[in-house]
C-alpha cells in the first residue's frame, strides 16, 4: 500500500476576493497591484491575530484557514472594518472592497495546501456576498450564531457548481456596525427550508432600476423611466412572468449580485443597466443575466442624440423589450434540451417546438408541429400553445401562397387564444395576417391596430401593419413600420421577409437605390427568397443598370426555374395595377 502523505481535519475556510480588481488594472495597473498588496497584508494580519493563516493566493483571491469558526468570523469582520476605513481615505474610483465566503467542513491537507468540496464551497458562496460584506454557509452559521454579536439574513439553498448537494447561504453582519446586512437585503424575505429556482414552468424576469451615472437629476428620472417602460412592455408580451416594480425597484444597490437578487425575487432572469449623459448625447448600457447559472445572456449599448427625451425614452424602451423577448425565448429553448423528451411539461414542449420552428427546414417544422400538438393534448386551453399552433399554420399557409384550410386553422386557434387571454397581442396579429393573406388588408388594419395598442413593442405586428398599408397602396406610409421593425427586432429570424417588404415599398416610391440595397440585405439573410431578388432585378433595370439586372436574372432563373408571373399576381394588392408595375420592372431586364 502506498504511504499516505496527507491528513484530514475539520477546518473553517475563508475565501476572499477583490471586487473590481480588473477594472482598476485597466485604469492604473501599478496602483491596482499596490492597493491589492496593501489590503492583502491587512487580511493576513487580521487572520494571524485571530489564530488563522492565509494560503493559496491566486491573482486577486486569497484563502485563509482557521481551526475555530468563531475566530474566522471575527477575523473577517476585523479586516473588512480595516479595509472600509482604508477605502474611505482614497478616491472613489480607486477603492477596492472585498467579498468573503466562510464555510466549515472536512478538508484534506497536503504540503500546507487544503483541498476538498468544503474549500470549494467557501469560494462558491463568496460570490453571493455584497461588496465589502460576507456570507457564511449553514454549517458555519450553526457554530457561530449564538457566540458572536452578528446578525444573519438567510438567502436560502442553492445548487453550486460542481457541488452535489444544495448549500444554504446566509449574509452575515456585525450588529450595530456598518457591516449589518439588513440595509443591503431589506427586501430579501426570510427563508425557511429549501429555496431553489425551478427549471420548469414559465420563467420570471425582474428589471432592476437602471443606474443614472453623472449626478444630473434628469438622468436619474430617465433611467427609472426606461426601466419602468421595459417592465410594462415585457408584461404585455404575456408569455413571461414579470416581477412587479414595487419589488424589483427595492434593489437599487447592485452589490448583492444577480444570483442573490434573483433568488430573493424568484426571478430566473435579471435585467440591469446604466445610463450616462454627455452633453447632448446619452449612452445606455443594459444586460440580461440568467440567475440559475450566472451567465450573461445578452448585453448591448445604445448611443443616442438627446433631442426629445420622452420620445427617445419610448423608442429605447420598445427596442429593449423586443430584444429581451427574443433573447429570453432563445435561452428557454436551449434549456429544454436539459430535459428528456418524455419529461417535458407543456411549457417546455412549446419552447422545444419553437426551437425546431426557428430552424425553418421542412423536417424541423414537422417536428415542431409534433411538439405543439402534444402540448395541446396536455393543455388545450393554454394561450401559449394556441398561439404557436396559429403561427405554425400561418407559416405553412404563407409557403403555400394562402392555403385556405391552413388559414381557417389560424383563425380557429387565434380566436380561442383570445378567449383564454383577451390582452394578448399575438392572436390579434394572427387574425390580421390571415386577413392580409385573404386579400382583405383593410380589415387586417383593425386587428393589427389592436395588437399594437396592447403591445407597441411587437415587431411582427409592426411589420404586418406595414404590409397591410403597402397592399392598400400607401407605400410611403408603410415604410416607417418596416423601419421600426428593423429597429425593434434587428436579429429576427424572419427579418428577410420584412426587408423584402421594405424593398417593395421603396420600389413603389421609386427610390431605386434604397430598393436595391434593402433587397441585398434581405438576400444576405435568405439567398433563396424569390421576392427580394425579383424586386432587386426590377430596381436595377429601372436604374439603367441593365447588365447587373441580367446577371441577377440568370441567378434568379437558376434558383427558381418554376417561376411564373402568377406568383406575383397572387400578391393581394388592393389595386392590381401595383402587381403589373412590379412585373413591368422585372420584364425590363429580359
Amino acid at each position: 500500500m502506498a504511504e499516505r502523505n496527507y491528513t484530514r481535519q475539520l477546518a473553517t475556510i475563508i475565501s476572499i476576493d477583490a471586487v473590481g480588481f480588473s477594472r482598476l488594472m485597466g485604469l492604473d495597473d501599478e496602483s491596482a497591484v499596490a492597493a491589492f498588496e496593501e489590503r492583502r497584508d491587512i487580511i493576513a494580519d487580521s487572520c494571524s491575530t485571530f489564530g488563522g493563516r492565509t494560503f493559496g493566493d491566486a491573482g486577486d483571491s486569497i484563502m485563509a484557514e482557521f481551526g475555530s469558526p468563531i475566530e474566522a468570523l471575527r477575523a473577517a469582520f476585523d479586516f473588512q472594518d480595516r479595509i472600509v476605513a482604508l477605502n474611505s481615505s482614497v478616491a472613489e474610483a480607486m477603492r477596492m472592497p472585498f467579498r468573503v465566503g466562510i464555510n466549515t467542513g472536512d478538508v484534506i491537507v497536503r504540503d500546507g495546501r487544503l483541498y476538498g468540496d468544503d474549500v470549494n464551497i467557501a469560494a462558491r458562496i463568496q460570490e453571493f456576498a455584497p461588496h465589502g460584506g460576507l456570507t457564511v454557509s449553514e454549517t458555519t452559521w450553526h457554530h457561530v450564531k449564538d457566540h458572536t454579536a452578528a446578525e444573519f439574513i438567510d438567502l436560502g439553498e442553492f445548487m453550486l457548481k460542481n457541488i452535489a448537494l444544495p448549500v444554504r447561504v446566509l449574509i452575515a453582519g456585525r450588529i450595530g456596525s456598518g457591516l449589518s446586512p439588513a440595509p443591503l437585503v431589506a427586501a430579501v424575505p426570510p427563508v425557511n427550508g429549501q429555496q431553489k429556482l425551478s427549471s420548469k414552468g414559465p420563467p420570471a424576469i425582474a428589471v432592476l432600476p437602471f443606474q443614472g451615472d453623472g449626478g444630473e437629476r434628469d438622468v436619474g428620472y430617465m433611467a427609472d423611466g426606461i426601466a419602468e417602460d421595459i417592465i410594462y412592455g415585457l408584461s404585455n408580451s404575456r408569455w413571461l412572468s414579470v416581477i412587479a416594480k414595487s419589488s424589483s425597484f427595492q434593489f437599487r444597490d447592485d452589490t448583492l449580485g444577480t444570483r442573490v437578487i434573483g433568488n430573493a425575487l424568484g426571478a430566473r432572469y435579471i435585467v440591469s443597466g446604466t445610463l450616462m449623459r454627455n452633453g447632448g448625447h446619452i449612452r445606455l448600457s443594459t444586460s440580461l443575466a440568467d440567475v440559475s447559472n450566472g451567465r450573461l445572456v445578452w448585453s448591448q449599448r445604445f448611443d443616442r442624440d438627446l433631442v426629445d427625451i420622452f420620445s427617445l425614452r419610448d423608442q429605447i424602451g420598445e427596442e429593449i423589450v423586443s430584444i429581451l423577448d427574443k433573447e429570453v425565448d432563445r435561452a428557454e429553448q436551449a434549456r429544454t434540451f436539459q430535459v428528456p423528451w418524455e419529461s417535458l411539461e407543456t411549457w417546455q414542449l412549446v419552447r422545444r417546438g419553437r426551437w425546431h420552428m426557428n430552424r425553418r427546414t421542412r423536417g424541423d417544422t414537422e417536428i415542431a408541429l409534433e411538439f405543439f400538438e402534444k402540448a395541446y393534448r396536455e393543455d388545450p386551453n393554454s394561450s401559449a400553445v394556441l398561439n404557436e399552433l396559429a403561427w405554425w399554420y400561418f407559416w405553412r399557409a404563407w409557403l403555400r401562397f394562402g392555403d385556405s384550410d391552413d388559414l381557417d386553422k389560424v383563425q380557429q386557434y387565434a380566436r380561442k387564444a383570445l378567449l383564454m387571454d383577451s390582452l394578448d397581442a399575438r392572436p390579434h396579429a394572427h387574425l390580421g395576417v390571415t386577413d392580409i393573406m385573404r386579400g382583405q388588408p383593410g380589415s387586417a388594419v383593425d386587428h393589427l391596430e389592436e395588437a399594437l395598442h396592447i403591445n407597441p413593442s411587437f415587431a411582427f405586428a409592426r411589420s404586418a401593419m406595414g404590409s397591410a398599408r403597402l397592399l392598400l397602396g400607401d407605400a410611403a406610409g408603410a415604410i416607417p413600420f418596416f423601419i421600426d421593425t428593423e429597429r425593434l427586432s434587428p436579429f429576427d429570424l424572419y427579418r428577410f421577409h420584412n426587408l423584402g417588404e421594405l424593398a417593395a415599398a421603396y420600389s413603389f416610391v421609386e427610390d431605386w437605390p434604397s430598393a436595391i440595397s434593402t433587397a441585398d440585405r434581405s438576400l444576405d439573410l435568405s439567398p433563396g427568397y424569390f421576392y427580394a431578388r425579383f424586386l432587386k432585378i426590377g430596381a436595377l433595370a429601372r436604374s439603367g443598370r441593365k447588365e447587373e439586372a441580367r446577371r441577377e436574372l440568370t441567378i434568379f432563373t437558376t434558383r427558381h426555374p418554376d417561376f411564373s408571373e402568377q406568383r406575383v399576381r397572387w400578391i393581394p394588392f388592393a389595386d392590381k395595377a401595383a402587381n403589373e408595375f412590379l412585373l413591368a420592372n422585372f420584364e425590363l431586364a429580359r
